[in-house]
């Protein structure tokens, strides 16, 4: 079984997602990142493959890919840096991406590298579903692969149930309509639209993104959905730690107060 499709029969609440970008803060830090995530109990990682343009991205995350890419990241280079690293890590992986460096790779090779590797799917924020299914899909299940979808509170009922209907895993719930970025609360629009993709009985789990930091925000989002997925706040921690275990040391504290 698909490493997230056993997390989530094993774990239905409180799951928590962490988002780092390849890269950042130095060119050689995705394994220690991801042994330390997994080391403190985070339950699935994301791993951005820095871009130019991540149109879906607030400044704090096109700061560290800006970074990242200075630092010398590519897709080749991360690939490289992730064989073996299921020789120390069991929990989920997924790479996150836009669709220009992946194509730039060859998605089948790309597909095939990540089974290689040890990675379980993908999160492409600029891939159309209409393409997904038409392209895409197929040749990511040829490698045991998931591509996980995006919906917005612009996402309508027909396309939700769709999307739930030919993708596996877990869907990935962006709280707002906007560029990913910290909040401290959120406000009754955002938890009512929770609730009401809660009651649509979708078959596949769901994960809350954009705007997850602290303790308020996470409950918010757990309690209408398997759990939350925190980014801008952890790139931001591993930006002021001394290491990275500090970093999501205090990830973790801000989720307890």
């Amino acid at each position: 079984m698909n490493r997230i499709n056993r997390l989530f029969s094993a774990k239905r609440q409180n799951i928590l997602s962490v988002y780092f970008t390849a890269g950042h803060p130095t060119l050689e830090s995705p394994a220690t990142i991801i042994g330390e995530l997994q080391q403190q109990g985070i339950d699935l990682i994301e791993i951005g493959i820095p871009f130019s343009d991540p149109m879906a991205d607030g400044p704090v995350i096109q700061e560290a890919a800006t970074r990242a890419l200075r630092n010398g990241m590519t897709l080749r280079n991360l690939f490289d840096q992730l064989t073996g690293i299921r020789n120390q890590v069991t929990i989920p992986l997924i790479l996150m991406g836009y669709l220009n460096p992946i194509m730039q790779y060859g998605f089948e090779n790309f597909c095939r590298q990540c089974a290689a590797t040890g990675i379980d799917g993908m999160i492409i924020p600029d891939l159309p579903f209409a393409d997904y299914m038409q392209h895409y899909k197929a040749i990511a299940d040829r490698y045991d692969l998931r591509i996980i979808m995006l919906i917005t509170p612009e996402t309508s009922d027909e396309r939700i149930r769709l999307i739930d209907q030919h993708t596996d895993g877990f869907i990935y719930m962006v709280s707002s309509a906007s560029t990913t970025g910290a909040q401290k609360t959120f406000d009754e629009q955002k938890q009512a639209y929770f609730k009401h993709i809660n009651g649509m009985n979708l078959k596949n789990p769901r994960l809350v993104g954009f705007g997850i930091s602290n303790k308020a925000t996470f409950e918010a989002a757990c309690q209408n959905a398997s759990g939350a997925i925190i980014g801008s706040r952890f790139v931001q921690l591993l930006e002021q730690s001394d290491t990275p275990r500090q970093a999501v040391s205090e990830l973790l504290d801000a989720l307890k107060k």
